[in-house]
C-alpha cells in the first residue's frame, strides 16, 4: 500500500519512489510483479500522472523496474551485491560436489537444479 503525506518536504514523486524500491528491498513488491499503470495510481493516490512517471523512471534507473510498453511495468528486484555472487558460487561448489560424490550424471544434477530454481 502506497501513501503520500501531503505535509512532507519530501515531493510527492519522490516518497512515491522510495515507498516502492524499500518494498522491492524487503521483497513486499517480488520481481515479475506488475506495478499499476501510471494513469492508475496516479488516480488511486490524487496526484499528477507525471509525477507517478518521474518516480517509475527513477526506479527504471536505478533497476528495480522495468517498463515493457503496453505489456505493463514489472519489478525486476534489487541487483545481487558481489557477497551475493560468491555465497551463490560456494552454493554452486558444494552442491557439484555433493552430486559428484553420488554418481549423480552432470546433465540430471543441471535438471535438478532447474527444477528447484522455477519452485
Amino acid at each position: 500500500m502506497l501513501r503520500l503525506d501531503p505535509a512532507s518536504p519530501e515531493p510527492p514523486f519522490a516518497q512515491l519512489r522510495a515507498q516502492i524500491a524499500e518494498q522491492v528491498t524487503d521483497r513486499t513488491l517480488r520481481p515479475g510483479d506488475r506495478l499499476p499503470t501510471v494513469r492508475r495510481l496516479a488516480g488511486d493516490l490524487g496526484i499528477a500522472p507525471n509525477t507517478v512517471a518521474r518516480a517509475y523512471r527513477e526506479l527504471e534507473a536505478d533497476g528495480l523496474i522495468v517498463g515493457r510498453g503496453r505489456a505493463g511495468t514489472f519489478v525486476t528486484g534489487p541487483s545481487a551485491t558481489a557477497d551475493d555472487h560468491a555465497a551463490a558460487q560456494q552454493a554452486a561448489t558444494s552442491y557439484a560436489r555433493t552430486v559428484h560424490s553420488l554418481g549423480i550424471d552432470p546433465e540430471e544434477a543441471l535438471l535438478l537444479v532447474r527444477r528447484a530454481l522455477r519452485a
